[in-house]
């Protein structure tokens, strides 16, 4: 298994991806890839598979059962009840990502793989280590630790990126209607410009220690690989925040995106098909958090009533550029401290 497939095995065999067992069969992956639901009408949005060269398909025996080894070949578990199957590359972009542009990270990994599926239950012999192993619980230990704190309801983000005084305010939004909030890193495969896990790390850990209550706030590493598969994508990180004992998953503007593969509001769309009851967990949908200088303090639309003039914001390229320069962006915008760990990853000098 490469990196990626290794992370997939480590998330079947923890329950991240509960109720999932092992790596779909054909008639859960078409049955998900078509409808957004397992063969027993359970929601789950994208396929869970390994795709395999065909010479290895060909020493596998339908049924039965194969070793999994890691990158350094050293087994690490098993995988049996096997199924060799074909998947149709085009036919799954365009249900997953709404798509068959190649310019889509997630349908670019899809049409480089093998067009091989091998389904079955998984079975490791132990965990493999994890990067970040002071915030890698398990969905088993979160919950352990959640019931320990005495929460009753508690608020998931999803995050890939630092996080601005915008994605600050929604922490604090769910803070005000949830016991506990789970702040929840994606420590997989990301794109190439993405910045560094371990750098997004620092900036969550800077933001916890000096804006947010200690006692109300844990880091969970998420260590599921990215697929930017937008309005599924969405539906996704909610189930498997679920299983990590979230009540609450909060939803902003284009989450999962990429480019402009999506609209603002797809995912949030996404969730009012199916029922709170079905998903077992309830949407926080927000609008994009900006500093209004008229209301003084963070608003959005549905609480601001001040003409877009009146916020103040900075595009993508313009904080980046800030940052490369040294210069610290406006407090309204970034937090210093968050901008300080910022600064020093992109001029080499952390």
């Amino acid at each position: 298994l490469s990196p990626y497939y290794l992370r997939e095995l480590y998330c079947l065999a923890t329950g991240v991806y509960s109720p999932l067992t092992g790596f779909m069969r054909e008639g859960a992956y078409r049955s998900v890839v078509e409808t957004m639901r397992l063969p027993d009408a359970t929601v789950w949005p994208l396929p869970i598979v390994l795709p395999i060269q065909n010479k290895v398909a060909e020493s596998l025996r339908p049924g039965g059962m194969a070793a999994l080894a890691g990158p350094d070949g050293e087994p690490v578990g098993i995988i049996e009840g096997l199924e060799v199957y074909q998947r149709d590359p085009a036919w799954e972009a365009e249900h997953v990502f709404g798509t068959q542009d190649r310019e889509h990270p997630g349908v670019a990994r899809l049409l480089m793989e093998p067009t091989t599926l091998v389904g079955g239950d998984i079975r490791l012999f132990s965990l493999p280590p994890q990067e970040f192993p002071d915030i890698s619980l398990t969905p088993r230990e979160t919950r352990a630790a959640i019931a320990a704190r005495g929460w009753k309801t508690v608020a998931a983000f999803q995050t890939r990126n630092p996080l601005h005084r915008a994605h600050e305010y929604l922490l604090r939004c769910a803070l005000e209607v949830t016991d506990g909030l789970i702040l929840s890193p994606l420590m997989g495969e990301t794109k190439v410009g993405d910045i560094p896990a371990r750098v997004r790390l620092a900036t969550y850990r800077a933001l916890l220690e000096n804006y947010l209550p200690q006692e109300r706030v844990m880091i969970v590493a998420f260590p599921a690989n990215m697929r930017y598969a937008g309005p599924r994508e969405a539906i996704f990180h909610a189930l498997c925040r679920k299983n990590f004992g979230a009540t609450h998953f909060i939803v902003g503007r284009d989450h999962a995106g990429v480019g402009n593969f999506y609209g603002p509001y797809e995912a949030q769309e996404m969730f009012d098909r199916f029922s709170p009851e079905e998903l077992g967990i309830q949407a926080l949908k927000f609008q994009p958090a900006f500093w209004c200088t008229r209301c003084g303090g963070m608003a959005t639309e549905k609480t601001c009533p001040h003409p877009e003039s009146e916020r103040l914001s900075l595009s993508g390229t313009q904080l980046r550029a800030m940052l490369r320069e040294g210069k610290l962006p406006p407090p309204e915008v970034t937090r210093p401290e968050v901008a300080q760990i910022l600064i020093e990853a992109v001029t080499g000098d952390a």
